[in-house]
């Protein structure tokens, strides 16, 4: 696999395809990648290559599987410069970001390898004497597993790594819009051992995604989905996955909630919804998109806030001098902007902001949103954040929850008890009490409910979604029927 020319990764070897599809830069619109285009015959021949695949690797030893996924987290690692240059030609990230990307994906890999002597199970107590009850976890078999272009060394290994530990096969189909960094990915695994179809490599051009992807859902060998990705598409999977009644772990949209209560430590708030705002260009699915501040304190907050934003220059990433860089594309500029003119036009108030330049546009801080506003209700994915101000704890947990999402939220206050009983309140798959919004550690059960998707990646929760559970009996005295 060259910097330049993606292949397909198809029962550890590389394959090309008929025809081919560039992703370009999207700060010079040169060519950044020119990546096999995967048909749908390509992508049955990837799942088929993981089904031959999975017989043995189920049966492989735990401390055989750790050691293969240890010697994986290091090819990882040896390719820094190899992601740094993918990240940046493919999304427009800066350096830190892919930095970030790298490290905490090899620390994902690591933990699913420490998982690997921890898929149990139990004796269970049996009414019927001399009946041995056996709860065990199995492998479920293929899982394909897709990841998005905006966090995608994290996301991508993530789809990947502790369905591997529990003994599973994979196919990752890559994103359109990153498919030397996917590609990366499956290299390092396969260069560390994982070979013979353990894991595979799907890249395909945009206009046959809707083809490729449901092949792969349809084959009968797939017995698992993972999508990370926007909740329309996540709905789609979702429905396609039933149709064949197979699992899914979808992790979808966000419009996480920041609270700030009138206890709080207002400096510390403001630290962590800046960084939870525009870490990325608000191109996270745990952003804060809504920072919920009681009335009482809210003038202090937003003097505060845009004091900090304004601090925040935005430039291009790849001379590193900038806290902010590009958006993905012009549509993220299009889209964001929408959404502030909107709110705008409605009675809210810009605090910071300005004209773009090309996809390099600078942090928005919009103050005095209400939930008539599109800024308060749709995922934004870009460098733009509301401030919602409420009466009381009460109204703030009522607007937190406004939403039809429900991945991340924070809470600020100097009470912690306080803020744990508003954390309960809050109806999302994580909340963090004086912490920012944009929070992940590989140990840990990451995922939403509501529209930001159902399932657990992650930890000892990733186990429960990639394994089947079985009871198992075993009769040790002769057997009494009535009949």
């Amino acid at each position: 696999m060259s910097a330049s020319e993606i292949s397909l990764i198809i029962g550890g070897e590389s394959r090309s395809a008929a025809s081919a599809f560039e992703r370009l830069n999207p700060i010079t619109g040169a060519v950044a990648t020119r990546a096999a285009a995967a048909s749908v015959e390509d992508a049955i021949a990837a799942v088929d290559a993981a089904k031959a695949a999975f017989p043995a690797w189920s049966q492989t030893g735990p401390n055989a599987r750790r050691a293969l996924l240890m010697k994986a987290a290091d090819a990882l690692d040896a390719r820094v410069d190899d992601f740094i240059n993918a990240m940046m030609a493919e999304i427009g990230a800066t350096e830190g970001w892919a930095r970030f990307n790298l490290m905490l994906s090899s620390s994902m890999v690591r933990e699913a390898a420490a998982l690997t002597t921890q898929i149990g199970g139990e004796v269970i107590p049996s009414d019927k004497p001399g009946c041995i009850a056996m709860a065990i976890r199995e492998p479920a078999g293929v899982v394909l597993s897709m990841a998005p272009w905006n966090a995608p060394i994290i996301l991508a290994t993530r789809a990947i790594a502790v369905p591997l530990a529990c003994g599973n096969s994979v196919v990752l189909k890559a994103s359109e819009q990153c498919p030397r960094t996917h590609g990366l990915i499956v290299q390092a695994f396969v260069e560390a051992g994982l070979t013979g179809g353990i894991v595979n490599l799907i890249t395909n051009a945009p206009q046959d995604a809707a083809d490729v992807v449901g092949a792969m859902i349809d084959h009968p060998a797939v017995r698992r989905v993972n999508f990370t990705g926007s909740t329309p598409v996540g709905r789609i999977i979702a429905k396609r996955c039933a149709e064949h009644l197979k699992p899914v772990v979808l992790e979808l949209g966000g419009k996480a909630p920041l609270i700030v209560l009138e206890d709080a430590d207002l400096d510390e708030a403001v630290k962590a919804a800046a960084f939870g705002a525009f870490m990325n260009q608000g191109q996270i699915c745990m952003s804060t998109e809504r920072i919920i501040v009681v009335e009482a304190i809210a003038d202090a907050f937003a003097e505060k806030f845009q004091a900090k934003v304004g601090t925040m220059a935005v430039g291009d990433p790849r001379e590193g001098k900038t806290p902010l860089g590009a958006v993905v594309d012009s549509k993220t500029v299009s889209h964001v902007r929408t959404l502030i003119d909107d709110a705008l036009a409605a009675g809210a108030i810009q605090l910071n902001g300005g004209e773009a330049n090309g996809v390099l546009m600078p942090a928005h801080v919009i103050d005095r949103v209400t939930p008539q506003m599109k800024l308060f209700r749709d995922e934004s994915f870009g460098p733009v954040v509301g401030i919602v101000r409420a009466r009381d704890e009460a109204h703030a947990i009522e607007l937190a929850n406004d939403t039809e999402y429900g991945l991340s939220a924070s809470v600020f206050t100097r009470d912690t008890a306080r803020g744990l009983r508003v954390a309960r309140q809050i109806q999302s798959g994580i909340c963090h009490v004086n912490g920012p919004t944009v929070h992940d550690e590989a140990q840990m059960p990451f995922g939403g409910v509501k529209a930001s998707g159902y399932g657990k990646f992650g930890g000892r929760a990733g186990i429960d979604s990639f394994t089947e559970l079985r009871w198992i009996t075993m009769e040790t005295q002769p057997g009494h029927y009535p009949i």
